[in-house]
Order: structure tokens, then C-alpha cells, then sequence
């Protein structure tokens, strides 16, 4: 068996039978990030038994040969394949566009995709920067299409049962949340040696509207979230769901005030020039959100790991009958603060072998489009928790605290902050307007 077909049927082996829906209409569907995770959202959509998978897109052309091979033997439709999404959506004209690129290209594609008329589920976080999330928003308001963004989590069975049981009042006031997500890494970092981008990939596309950096094995595939040029580190990655959580639970959109600290002690110094690279993100973050009626509190690191503690990731929720602990594969349990009291717990209910939900929410997203009506994850939700780590990261390269105007989306009297809630563009590529 060939490289290729070892990868056609390894990675769609355990791929979900489908199953027929009784709505007969059709959606064409396109997605462009062709990679792992774009395969795993294209998978739900076809195992709904609504979507026909219409055009594939990535710059990448070995990623898109392998993907369209992969996807005709699920779906026995063979998907056009193009490298440049603005060709693709041109010449198909999808009903639904699936976005799984790097943060970075988000918003452009988006935007792009409900101006030729398509419904758009787009990963999460909604935008590289603050501003290109308003231009989604603004986007898809004027639309009128739908936009789901991938926070998953606001669907996952354990997530609902755990914000019901918050929501109930059994833990009592809240005064303090936490949120974590901690892991052990090889330390300090060794730069990855540049090279010539392989010969298929348009890597000047890859980049976009981006500084163009070298290509490096460690920014493609995976890697990027961990390039601020192209993504905004664990805090944009993980944070981005933890904290909409907590926007979910609250019910309030924005914190008062924001300050995030952190830097790269154990990692070492970031390195980039035109012989090497490493990672520019920070080994190590702690945001504070100061929010009406309590603290909220994220804390990463890339060291130590987290035995020390009986949870290694999630959300603690801090009231005066006890703390909630909301977490991800070990479900959510409650102890009370009452000596003697009773625990409660309940499993995580997971979509394996990822761990996610992707099934419930392309579910919604169908509806939402059946029914006209907002999807549960849509782009008014989605954006206002996607600001939330990007106000932490700004709040971090300036290394000061934030006063947050929700009224206008805007850093009340701090001029150089406001300028980091976009940055310019490179070369053809034009910054969305508001």
C-alpha cells in the first residue's frame, strides 16, 4: 500500500456510518483547510446526510490530493480541488463553506464566503485580531446567512448539565472563577532549521495577509498556533472556549477591566531569522477579567505538567456553598464546602476518538439554517468571547491594564493599545473595513 492510500483509509477508518436525514434539500459544501480538523468538521456534515461535498481548497496541494481521495471514498463524490479559495467560491458557489485554516486567513475567507451567498461554520477563535472580528460580525449581520463558530463546547452534554447545575444556584454566590489548561514540554526550546517550502504548497498564500516568514516545519501543519503572526498561543487556542464558558454561565458580555503577564522563562527567548525559528508565544500567561459581579482568572503554562492538583484542566467556579469543577474529559463534579456533604459528579459524554461534540453542533448549525434562526454558537456569541483572549494578549504585549468600553468595543484612553486591535496588512490584501 502507497503513502497515500495508507493515509486514505487510516484516517477515515473509524469514519461514523451516515445517516439520512428525513430533509430532502441538498446544501453543497465546500471546506477550505483541508487538514485534519477541516476533515473532521466535513466528515459530521457528511454523515448528516444533507451536505454534498462539492470543492475541497488548500495551499497545500499534497494535503488537498490526499483529502480529495479521502473524501470520495467516504461520500463516493468526487470534490473539485482547488488552491485558492477565492477561485473556489467563484466558480462553486457553495451553499456552506467550512473554514479550518489558521486563525490568521478566518476573517478574509469568511467575510468572502457570505458575499458570494454561503452559510459559513468557521473554527474558532472568530478572528486573528479584535477588529477582524467586528468585520465578521458586521459581515454576517449584513448577510443575513449563518455563521456558526466551532466552540463546541456549549453543546457537549457534561458542559450543559454542569452550567444547569451552576445556573441552579447549588454552589452558592460566585465570586471567583479559574480557568487552566496546563501541560509539560521539553525545555528551553530548540530552533527548527528553515527550508524551501515543499515544491506543492503556495507558501506566500499560506501566509497572506501576514508577514511573510520562513518556512519551517514547525509552523506547517499544526504549529502556527503557537506563531503570533498567525495565531495568538494557548490563550487564543484553549482560552477562547474555557472563557466562553464562562460568558455562557454569567450572562455577562464583557469584563471591566483586563490584565495578562506571562513571557517565556523556561521556553527561552523567541528566535527568528533567516536560518531558524522557534515558537513566539508565551510559555506561561495569567489573565485577570474583572467582570461586575466577580474575578475571573486564566492561567497556561508549557512546564511542569499538573499532577499536583486533582483536575488538570477546565474551570473552577468558587461559591459559597462550594466550588464546581467544569472540565473536559472528567466530566464536572461539585464539593461542597459543608463538612460531610455529598459530592456531585457526572461523566464526560464525548464524541470519540476527539473528544468533542462537533457531531451535536453541525446538527445546530443545520437547523439554524432549516429554521432561520440563530445557531447556538453563531457570530454574535462567538465574537464577544473571542475578544476576550485578544484583549488578554494585547494586555500582555503592552504589559499593562485594560479598561474595556463595551458600549463601543474600545480601550478607553489608551491610544497604542487601541492600535493593536488590528495591524496592517501584507501586500495585496486588504484589512476589512467596519
Amino acid at each position: 500500500m502507497n503513502r497515500r492510500s495508507f493515509l486514505r483509509y487510516a484516517a477515515f477508518a473509524s469514519a461514523a456510518p451516515f445517516v439520512r436525514a428525513s430533509e430532502p434539500r441538498k446544501l453543497r459544501t465546500a471546506l477550505i483547510g483541508s487538514g485534519w480538523w477541516g476533515k473532521n468538521i466535513l466528515k459530521e456534515a457528511l454523515a448528516s446526510g444533507r451536505c454534498i461535498p462539492v470543492a475541497l481548497g488548500d495551499v497545500d496541494g499534497n494535503v488537498l490530493e490526499i483529502a480529495g481521495d479521502q473524501i470520495q471514498d467516504l461520500s463516493g463524490t468526487k470534490p473539485k480541488l482547488y488552491r485558492d479559495y477565492r477561485e473556489l467560491l467563484a466558480k462553486e458557489k457553495p451553499d456552506v463553506v467550512i473554514i479550518a485554516t489558521p486563525d490568521h486567513w478566518h476573517a478574509l475567507i469568511t467575510i468572502a464566503a457570505l458575499e458570494s451567498g454561503a452559510h459559513v461554520f468557521v473554527e474558532k477563535p472568530t478572528g486573528h485580531s479584535i477588529l477582524e472580528s467586528k468585520a465578521m460580525l458586521k459581515a454576517a449581520r449584513e448577510s443575513g446567512r449563518m455563521v456558526q463558530v466551532g466552540l463546541h463546547r456549549r453543546i457537549g452534554p457534561h458542559h450543559v448539565s454542569g452550567m444547569n447545575f451552576l445556573k441552579s444556584g447549588a454552589v452558592g454566590d460566585v465570586g471567583m472563577v479559574r480557568l487552566f489548561v496546563h501541560s509539560a514540554a521539553s525545555a528551553p526550546e530548540q530552533p527548527t532549521q528553515n527550508e524551501p517550502a515543499p515544491d506543492e504548497m503556495d507558501w506566500d498564500l499560506w501566509c497572506g495577509p501576514a508577514p511573510l516568514r520562513p518556512f519551517s516545519k514547525r509552523l506547517h501543519p499544526g504549529g502556527w498556533r503557537n506563531a503570533l503572526d498567525f495565531g495568538n498561543g494557548t490563550l487564543g487556542d484553549w482560552g477562547v472556549h474555557w472563557l466562553d464558558q464562562v460568558l455562557w454561565w454569567s450572562g455577562e458580555h464583557y469584563p471591566k477591566r483586563i490584565f495578562c503577564t506571562g513571557g517565556r522563562p523556561v521556553l527561552g527567548p523567541a528566535v527568528l531569522n533567516e536560518k531558524e525559528q522557534t515558537s513566539d508565544a508565551p510559555d506561561h500567561q495569567v489573565a485577570t477579567y474583572d467582570f461586575e459581579k466577580f474575578t475571573c482568572i486564566w492561567e497556561h503554562r508549557k512546564f511542569a505538567g499538573n499532577d499536583s492538583e486533582k483536575h488538570k484542566i477546565g474551570a473552577y467556579y468558587y461559591g459559597s456553598k462550594g466550588v464546581l469543577h467544569i472540565g473536559w474529559r472528567d466530566g464536572w463534579t461539585f464539593y461542597p464546602s459543608t463538612k460531610g456533604g455529598k459530592s456531585e459528579h457526572m461523566e464526560s459524554q464525548l464524541q470519540e476518538p476527539d473528544g468533542h461534540n462537533l457531531q451535536l453542533l453541525w446538527a445546530d448549525f443545520l437547523d439554524a439554517i432549516d429554521r432561520n434562526r440563530p445557531p447556538l454558537t453563531g457570530i454574535e456569541i462567538a465574537h464577544r468571547s473571542s475578544v476576550l483572549p485578544l484583549l488578554g494578549m494585547i494586555s500582555w504585549r503592552t504589559g499593562r491594564s485594560l479598561e474595556w468600553d463595551a458600549s463601543t468595543e474600545t480601550i478607553v484612553g489608551d491610544a497604542a493599545a487601541n492600535s493593536l486591535m488590528s495591524r496592517p496588512y501584507r501586500g495585496q490584501w486588504k484589512l476589512p473595513s467596519l
